[in-house]
């Protein structure tokens, strides 16, 4: 396997519950190159957002070991932004206080950091709305701003559960094409890009974000198939109408599901 920022080998995950023990993850090796978009699909329960805590060093694996930029994860990793599927925004402060709140925790000055956070919020479409409050925005836009907090240090590794799964299909459709604009999908030079690990039940999200797709059986989970995107980029809407964008969805279908005949339905 070669090396990539992000390496997996043999890592696993039991807890205790009341019950006993419950295996959660079992032999998941993977490597994940920088600049690569990544996305996790698998049945629910079967351990996607548990292993995006232990890339993150949120919670320890209890076996196996995992490097990012070749270093072991032992404990939470600094260079990292994190989006989850609620925007998890400070209802007491603005927006612009939302998104500068990472300086706050880094130890940094917030005021140095101001003209960034004001040009995040003017990329993501929400040049304005700095001074108002979380709940006078919509869902959609409070997750933007949850991308653009994310993005404030401008971390090299994007942590993604599940961040458009509470949207409505259009805001979900528009969500996406301005995370693959803000990744940097129209540079050539790959390593410009950051590396996005993102976790979806959606498999025509998965199939239009991603360069690799990494399919999860039910629990305790194990990789069941890794299925490279071979699509050109920049994706487009119109590219959801083609034969090929179509294909790809029933191939990843069949291997999350296992159903191989006709009258499959996505």
């Amino acid at each position: 396997m070669n090396k990539g920022l992000i390496d997996l080998h043999e890592v696993g995950m039991t807890y205790q519950a009341a019950s006993g023990p419950v295996e959660a993850l079992a032999g998941i090796s993977a490597s994940i190159g920088a600049g690569e978009f990544v996305s996790l699909v698998g049945p629910s329960g079967c351990g996607k957002s548990t292993l995006l805590r232990i890339v993150a060093g949120l919670r320890p694996a209890t076996r196996g070991t995992i490097t990012v930029a070749g270093r072991t994860v032992t404990q939470p990793i600094p260079d990292i932004g994190m989006v989850f599927q609620a925007p998890i925004l400070l209802k007491w402060r603005s927006i612009l206080e939302n998104v500068l709140l990472p300086a706050e925790l880094a130890g940094k000055d917030p005021a140095k950091l101001r003209p960034r956070a004001e040009q995040l919020l003017e990329m993501a479409g929400l040049a304005g709305f700095g001074p108002k409050l979380p709940r006078e925005l919509s869902g959609g836009m409070q997750q933007r701003a949850a991308l653009c907090r994310a993005l404030l240090l401008d971390p090299p590794l994007l942590l993604m559960d599940e961040p458009f799964g509470a949207l409505d299909a259009m805001t979900r459709d528009d969500m996406a094409l301005e995370l693959l604009r803000i990744w940097g999908e129209k540079d050539l030079a790959r390593e410009a890009r950051k590396t996005v690990l993102f976790v979806t039940h959606s498999i025509p999200e998965a199939v239009f974000l991603s360069d690799r797709v990494i399919v999860m059986s039910a629990r305790p989970g194990r990789i069941a198939a890794d299925l490279r995107i071979d699509l050109p980029r920049p994706r487009t809407v119109e590219l959801r109408a083609t034969e090929a964008f179509g294909r790809l969805n029933l191939e990843l279908f069949r291997a999350l599901t296992g159903k191989t005949g006709g009258g499959t339905t996505l």
